[in-house]
């Protein structure tokens, strides 16, 4: 069992930055594919980014590249989102997930976190 546990989120003005973490309790972290997903109110959840376990793979969705990195460090069992040009649309509730392959599917995640606020205002 894998649990993930983000933060970083909160109220920024348009233009503004954040950056989410989302730290895992295994000591298995670096097998693991990580995925950002967001939802927005009354919204499906969609596809933010995905890292591969090594960073040699990356993927975003088309309304955040350019604007959004994705990172990961393993040794602290972290993974990063980067956000900055923040705009109003990116108001969502964030989510990190872990799965064997970097994929915009969320059906290959395997654990979920329980989610950060993210609040951006114009």
């Amino acid at each position: 069992q894998v649990q993930l546990v983000e933060s970083g989120g909160g109220p920024v003005q348009a233009g503004g930055s954040l950056r989410l973490s989302c730290t895992a309790s295994t000591r298995t972290f670096a097998n693991y594919a990580m995925g950002w997903f967001r939802q927005a109110p009354g919204k499906e959840r969609e596809f933010v980014a995905a890292i591969s376990w090594n960073g040699g793979s990356i993927y975003y969705a088309a309304s955040v590249k350019g604007r959004f990195t994705i990172s990961r460090h393993n040794a602290k069992n972290t993974v990063y989102l980067q956000m900055n040009s923040l705009k109003p649309e990116d108001t969502a509730v964030y989510y990190c997930a872990a799965g064997a392959q970097a994929t915009m599917s969320e059906e290959e995640y395997d654990y979920w976190g329980q989610g950060t606020q993210v609040t951006v205002s114009s």
